[in-house]
């Protein structure tokens, strides 16, 4: 991480359910473990598990910090000499992301980025593309189809959580299981 005082960029992307808070929370329980110093960010728009916590579908989580973008997630880190600054839901801060997180690893600190590569209608979801083109580490997880097990590089939106059309666009819908499937490229069905 920073013991060396070379920060590296690490990105862990994938569709929803396929364990990307999870592996996320690993590693910043590892980080901790090793007596670094650490930070966890999560963006505002990610409420389902309460405000203050990184938290898995399966129940994994870590204290973390609240950011509604991407001037305010710098302010977090700046100064504190971290050693490991994990961004949960780095999809939602967009492409100023990008040269935030450069400046971050180069003036020393892990950045770890955890995010939807791919929106719910199949499109690359920035900016965790270019961020991932850029990272020194990249781990692209998969979820498993809810229609026939296989490994799902998608989610499809069945139904927005407000119960409306789940064709309708909202990059920045948050939600879970009431309204979103993980499906495989064969049972993947882009909106009309």
């Amino acid at each position: 991480m920073r013991r060396n005082g070379r920060g590296r960029l690490q990105v862990v992307c994938g569709p929803m359910f396929a364990g990307k808070s999870e592996e996320l929370v690993r590693r910043v329980r590892r980080a901790q473990l090793a007596g670094l110093a650490v930070e966890v960010v999560n963006h505002a728009l990610d409420e389902r598990h309460g405000a203050g916590q990184v938290a898995s579908h399966s129940g994994l989580s870590v204290p973390s910090r609240t950011a509604p973008d991407v001037r305010s997630l710098v302010e977090l880190a700046r100064g504190r000499g971290l050693d490991l600054l994990a961004i949960d839901e780095a999809q939602f801060f967009g492409a100023e992301l990008i040269p935030a997180v450069g400046e971050l690893v180069l003036a020393g600190t892990t950045v770890v980025v955890a995010g939807l590569c791919v929106t719910f209608d199949g499109r690359p979801f920035e900016p965790l593309p270019s961020l991932m083109a850029l990272a020194e580490d990249v781990t692209k997880l998969t979820a498993v189809c809810a229609v026939c097990g296989e490994d799902a590089a998608f989610h499809q939106r069945t139904r927005r959580g407000d119960g409306g059309d789940a064709r309708a666009p909202a990059a920045e819908h948050v939600g879970g299981i009431e309204a979103y499937q993980a499906r495989c490229r064969r049972h993947f069905e882009p909106p009309a």
